[in-house]
């Protein structure tokens, strides 16, 4: 089991990475579409930091973890997706680490399901919780990886979609998903984005 990580820590040659899924929290939200962030970072748990101590602070739940020689924070805010920034905000200051070593996972009802993007940089589009990141951080240009849970209805209220849950489905279709968009989180932190993007992105996807 790993130590809580302090500031004097950050005087080593390691680097601090942050991968922060969203979503939102509570049992009601458990297995909705707008919680791919969430179930991604737990895969991400089980691969890197099934034995490292969740912590609670900074608005959020986290793990602390190491990976090929980089010290990684795997983090799901806790203020709800609205608010998202706050938490990785937070966090980013207290371990000195920069957009550089950030990486945000999150839905996107623009993309087929079954589907992932990568991408360095963009508009947060029509997702609050990327536009409370982009807030916060001060910046659009870090590494993120959107998960496909399209196509939505035209005529249904996107609200009720995004935080609607998965049929069985789609749970079966969405586990390769969140495997693939932690495999992906990894490549971009032990190699780089553009390796990511030309192992995972998939054909069609926006």
């Amino acid at each position: 089991m790993f130590n809580f990580l302090n500031k004097k820590d950050n005087k080593s040659n390691k680097k601090v990475w942050i991968i922060a899924g969203l979503g939102n929290p509570g049992p009601e939200y458990e297995d909705t579409r707008h919680n791919c962030g969430f179930l991604t970072i737990d895969k991400l748990i089980k691969k890197i930091g099934e034995n490292c101590k969740e912590n609670i602070k900074f608005k959020g739940k986290y793990v602390i973890c190491e990976y090929k020689g980089n010290k990684i924070i795997l983090l799901k805010p806790q203020t709800y997706m609205n608010n998202s920034g706050e938490s990785i905000d937070g966090i980013m200051n207290w371990f000195k680490t920069d957009e550089k070593h950030l990486i945000v996972i999150y839905d996107d009802y623009a993309i087929d399901l079954e589907q992932i993007r990568i991408k360095s940089k963009g508009s947060a589009g029509s997702h609050n919780g990327m536009k409370s990141v982009i807030q916060y951080v001060g910046t659009d240009v870090f590494a993120r990886i959107k998960i496909g849970i399209g196509p939505k209805n035209p005529n249904m209220d996107t609200s009720k979609f995004v935080l609607g849950h998965f049929s069985s489905e789609e749970k079966i279709k969405l586990d390769d998903s969140f495997n693939k968009a932690a495999e992906a989180a990894l490549v971009i932190v032990d190699k780089n984005i553009d390796e990511a993007m030309n192992r995972f992105n998939s054909k069609g996807s926006k």
